[in-house]
């Protein structure tokens, strides 16, 4: 079958749309991503598109979902506390990789045991993780176990994953399951965000599988990874990492589909961030140090994508300075409060109009929180404090001016916040395009009273922001534009292999975008268009390549590119050995879990097994992943040292890479 349903769940919106392999897009539609149930959002969405193209759920042969709830939820530091077993590290390794940050207070077990870089284990102890297991499912939602060279040799890291399984019942992730590189601080950072994520996606995959299976709809489920492939929704389960950047990936290609450009700049505008990256010979890059979200450099292959906390729902408030403070957007999403009104009625503005009679100001005015509603397993651990203050919050928006009685409950709010068990909503940009009458679909009238409410904030001469709402709402569209274009500048300039985070808002790149006279006049431009995507990107970028002085493209379908790019795409697998040599006359494959350890005399009989071996496990994950046919292809680095002018073999890499078109419900 040549149609295909492909659905992107962003922060605020999920779009769908259908394709024709032949036709391209023949319907699309949006809906609210409902973050307490995702199931709403997506039934809605996927509801309006069928029922606009007229396409009976029976010809749908592919639903393929791409989203950015994963890469939002590290860019906010969101996610479910976790316990990290940790095999054969010391604890000071927790100091590498940003392990500790990313942990923050979750709870670690370090354990007895591991393998050297040949693979040979050293004896395993249990006993730290025996004493916390009958009170681990009640403290944690997930768990992640890294173990010392587990690429090399996994029967520990399998041992501790299955023990914890059976035990607890909770979901758990092992490093080698995730990446096959050396660096064992930032594969377990790697698992760790895994952990936290499981939760998330699991339940994004079940809501979309439940309204597909509600609708009529019998094709197989996709889900977008980072690298812009496709995997099986089953295989997308266990390895969520793999997901962070999906919604940023599926934009580069859906771009690629709909602009027919192979050079460009790609920038997609969302609710929670902004996502950029270089399309050069209508391809992607593909980081090679593995993709960076949040501040975390993560071991996951993705495109060279840099996100971004700037976005339509950023979080708007003042900048560090004591006089004249700048306004600063993000990177924290708030839900606007245009929505939260739209969503909640009357009572929303009856609130933010009591507070504008308030004289004077009332402390966190303007701002309402509510449940986030997510399952109660996720608020596992609060303190004393959180979980007195989450108790009090229901799946209304209460006013923050009454809700928090003391100043040191703005910090418990925004620790659960930070959890995802918590929405806060404020003044943000989209409010802002509501009052200046470029937005119509939410409350305008809760959005001039948020504005209002903001502008009269004081700076530090104590006088306020703005006089009106409209003038203070074109202050943060300013803003967030010209921050697109910093952002657009840094990324074009971090390409050049220049540090374009210092670059982009030095004094000189100040003076060339806002065209400033003087002796030495300045001007830049980029050398290829600027294409915008993001259901904002028409209100935002247009300006924002005119101060670079670049060409703007708004493709059609602009605002669905992710959910275009989810269903174009193919999926690729890929897995690799490593051939050592632990003694002289003895080669060894290592880094394949289900490798029988066989002990090769020659280097190039073992690099032969390991090529047949690393193929035939591609090409059965890729079926596992949902390919159709599949072809493969095979790669050798053979690594060696001159000794008495003759090449000594020291080590070599195979590696196998599968892939194909999804197989479909006609196949």
């Amino acid at each position: 079958m040549s149609l295909s349903l492909g659905i992107d769940t962003g922060g605020t919106y999920t779009d769908a749309v259908i394709h024709d392999e032949r036709r391209g897009v023949i319907a699309k539609a949006k809906a609210l991503t409902t973050r307490h149930d995702l199931a709403i959002g997506l039934g809605e969405a996927m509801a309006k598109v069928l029922e606009t193209s007229r396409v009976a759920p029976a010809g749908i042969g592919l639903v393929s979902i791409s989203t950015t709830l994963a890469t939002n939820a590290l860019v906010e530091g969101q996610g479910g506390r976790i316990a990290l077993v940790m095999i054969g590290f010391a604890e000071s390794d927790l100091d590498r990789a940003g392990l500790k940050q990313a942990l923050g207070d979750d709870p670690v077990i370090v354990l007895p045991g591991g393998h050297d870089a040949h693979g040979r284990a050293r004896p395993l102890d249990l006993t730290a993780l025996e004493a916390t297991m009958p009170t681990l499912a009640d403290r944690v939602s997930a768990a992640a176990v890294a173990g010392y060279f587990a690429v090399r040799n996994p029967e520990h890291e399998i041992t501790v994953r299955d023990l914890i399984r059976a035990r607890t019942g909770l979901p758990v992730t092992a490093s080698h399951e995730l990446s096959a590189k050396l660096d064992g601080p930032r594969r377990a950072l790697t698992t760790v965000l895994n952990a936290r994520l499981i939760a998330l996606i699991d339940r994004l995959i079940t809501a979309a599988a439940g309204r597909m299976e509600k609708a009529g709809v019998r094709a197989p489920l996709m889900v977008v990874r980072g690298d812009g492939s496709l995997v099986s929704a089953d295989f997308a389960r266990a390895r969520p990492i793999e997901t962070i950047l999906s919604g940023p990936a599926a934009s580069l290609v859906g771009a690629r589909h709909l602009a027919g450009i192979d050079n460009a700049i790609i920038a997609d505008i969302g609710g929670t961030t902004t996502d950029i990256a270089i399309l050069d010979r209508g391809r992607p890059r593909i980081d090679p140090q593995g993709a960076t979200v949040g501040g975390h450099r993560t071991m996951v292959d993705a495109v060279a994508m840099r996100t971004f906390g700037l976005g339509g729902d950023s979080e708007v408030k003042l900048g560090a300075s004591a006089l004249t403070p700048e306004l600063a957007l993000g990177p924290r999403r708030l839900v606007p409060l245009s929505l939260v009104s739209h969503l909640y009625g009357p009572a929303v503005t009856d609130t933010l109009e009591r507070q504008m009679r308030s004289n004077p100001p009332a402390r966190n005015e303007g701002r309402f929180a509510l449940r986030a509603g997510v399952p109660d397993a996720l608020a596992a651990g609060l303190s004393r404090m959180e979980g007195d203050l989450f108790s009090r919050l229901t799946d209304k928006p209460q006013p923050l001016d009454r809700l928090l009685t003391a100043t040191a409950l703005v910090a418990t709010l925004d620790r659960l916040a930070a959890r995802g068990l918590v929405l806060i909503s404020g003044f943000t940009p989209s409010d802002a395009q509501h009052v200046l009458g470029r937005f119509s679909h939410w409350d305008r009238r809760a959005a001039e009273l948020g504005a209002a409410l903001f502008a009269r904030r004081k700076d530090g001469a104590g006088n306020p922001l703005s006089s009106d709402a409209e003038t203070i709402s074109r202050r943060v569209i300013d803003r967030l534009v010209r921050l697109s274009a910093e952002r657009v500048l840094e990324t074009a300039l971090c390409e050049d292999g220049l540090d374009g985070a210092v670059l982009a808002t030095s004094p000189l790149a100040r003076r060339a975008m806002d065209a400033q006279g003087g002796i030495a006049r300045l001007s830049l431009t980029l050398d290829r268009p600027l294409v915008g995507l993001g259901a904002g990107a028409a209100a935002c970028y247009p300006e924002a390549g005119a101060l670079l002085a670049t060409e703007t493209l708004i493709p059609d379908h602009a605002d669905v590119a992710n959910a275009v790019g989810a269903v174009v795409g193919q999926v690729r697998v890929s897995v690799s050995a490593e051939i050592v040599q632990p003694t002289e006359g003895r080669f060894e494959i290592t880094g394949l879990a289900d490798n029988a350890g066989t002990v090769f005399t020659d280097a190039e009989a073992a690099l032969t097994a390991a090529e047949a071996l690393c193929r035939g496990a591609a090409e059965r994950q890729a079926h596992e992943a949902g390919a159709g046919a599949v072809t493969a292809s095979v790669t050798r680095d053979v690594r060696t040292a001159t000794i008495e002018d003759r090449a000594q073999f020291v080590s070599a890499t195979v590696t196998a890479i599968a892939s194909g078109r999804p197989a479909t419900a006609a196949a």
